[in-house]
């Protein structure tokens, strides 16, 4: 299933998106995609709806889509996880996962306006396979135990600004969760959607112009060793978010650098994931 939500910000409706693209109204039965849905089962009961042949409302033509889940408790997001984003920042390749945090505010639409910060100079861009966590992970035993422990996966989009991670602290959250910068969707695909995470592509356009092309296969740490990984640090909760690295290409990483200013359009995409695009203006 594609799960997703429209609606105007703050009071999106929870929806399915058909097999012919419309969007379903699902708010008769579910009050939102947030952690007591992915907790309490919710993903089998909507599956249960639809195979049943309830009639579903469509969404009204035009609908804003929101971010497919609502806020999360938490937003992860995992450094360096190519080798080529690695090289193109001069860091050294991790012996293990780099992990940093995200401010759920940040999350948005995945056709929301991008918000350049008051000030900053230093907007890039990530190109990011999200993994929505489906039931609580605490000290998992292997990765494969992480199947049973993941929703799904959506298209995200870590906005970054440099100077605030790199020049203001030394504090990577600091620069990564100014408003808008979370974009998920447009929808949420369940796991039985995805054959196999790491063989996706990925890819970013600014302005029209290829920035990032990779391919979830180059991950130097894949997903269910990342979740199995991170619930010996901490509990995963249903509906947390996960993203999980960039691949080379970023502005910071250009030569010379390259970073957003009002009116860029920021266009990406993953395979079966959907594709987002943003305009960029000044907060």
């Amino acid at each position: 299933m594609r799960l997703v939500r429209f609606g105007p910000p703050g009071a999106e409706k929870p929806g399915i998106l058909s097999a012919a693209g419309a969007v379903l109204d699902c708010s008769a039965h579910v009050a939102d995609y947030d952690h007591a849905f992915f907790a309490g089962g919710g993903i089998e009961r909507v599956r249960g709806l639809v195979a049943s042949g309830a009639p579903l409302p469509e969404a009204p033509e035009g609908s804003r889509l929101g971010a497919p889940i609502a806020r999360p408790r938490n937003a992860f997001a995992i450094g360096l996880n190519y080798s080529d984003h690695a090289a193109e920042t001069g860091a050294a390749i991790p012996k293990e996962p780099v992990l940093f945090m995200k401010a759920t505010g940040s999350v948005c639409g995945p056709y929301d306006p991008m918000l350049i910060p008051r000030g900053s100079t230093r907007t890039d861009w990530e190109v990011e396979l999200a993994v929505v966590i489906g039931r609580d992970a605490r000290y998992l035993d292997s990765p494969a135990a992480a199947r049973e422990h993941v929703a799904g996966f959506c298209l995200a989009d870590d906005g970054s600004e440099r100077e605030f991670q790199k020049d203001r602290g030394g504090q990577w959250s600091k620069g990564k969760s100014c408003e808008s910068f979370l974009p998920l969707g447009p929808w949420l695909a369940t796991a039985d959607e995805v054959q196999d995470p790491q063989r996706l592509a990925l890819s970013l356009d600014v302005n029209g112009v290829a920035k990032q092309r990779g391919h979830t296969s180059k991950m130097l740490f894949d997903v269910w060793f990342l979740v199995c990984h991170l619930s010996h640090f901490l509990v995963l909760e249903a509906g947390d978010v996960l993203l999980t690295g960039t691949p080379a290409g970023v502005g910071m990483g250009r030569t010379p650098p390259e970073y957003l200013a009002a009116g860029d359009v920021v266009e990406l995409s993953i395979d079966g994931l959907g594709s987002q695009r943003h305009v960029c203006v000044n907060a």
